[in-house]
């Protein structure tokens, strides 16, 4: 039996992803996946460029990672402060809540911080400092604290 080479345009179950080069027997790619407009042969410029867009976006992902590096290393251990109002009894009206502490780090470091991605060991429901992690990207944290005051002065 031959097999031939092809590039896939479309997922496809026992074959592989969409943008994967795969060896195919003949008959199943010329019956069966051509056809369909599911995949196209896999040319000497095909794999060229395949080779090349990988290669683009494995630098992009490495730039991603050491963008990431940089910018954990510029916010860890700092802090950031959220105003709140609290009772008489100092306990706050609800709690500071993961989109307030991402907007607060967005307006102190100029970073749209993703309220996803901050990860709280606790309810903040009353003032003081409290520690919390901003994911950047896969295995990239960054510790930093929140500070929690009423913003009067004193």
């Amino acid at each position: 039996m031959c097999e031939m080479e092809v590039l896939l345009l479309q997922d496809i179950s026992g074959s592989g992803k969409k943008g994967d080069i795969v060896k195919v027997k003949d008959g199943y790619a010329k019956n069966f996946l051509f056809p369909k407009k599911l995949a196209v042969p896999a040319t000497a410029q095909i794999v060229k460029e395949k080779q090349s867009r990988d290669k683009a976006a494995q630098f992009h992902r490495e730039q991603e990672i050491e963008d990431a590096k940089k910018l954990a290393d510029k916010l860890s251990g700092k802090t950031v402060t959220v105003t709140a109002k609290a009772g008489a009894t100092g306990k706050l009206f609800g709690a500071v809540t993961a989109k307030e502490i991402a907007s607060a780090i967005s307006f102190a470091y100029n970073f749209q911080a993703d309220k996803r991605k901050i990860h709280l060991d606790e309810d903040i429901k009353s003032f003081g400092e409290y520690d919390f992690e901003l994911k950047l990207h896969t295995g990239i944290v960054a510790k930093m604290k929140v500070k929690v005051d009423s913003g009067e002065m004193e």
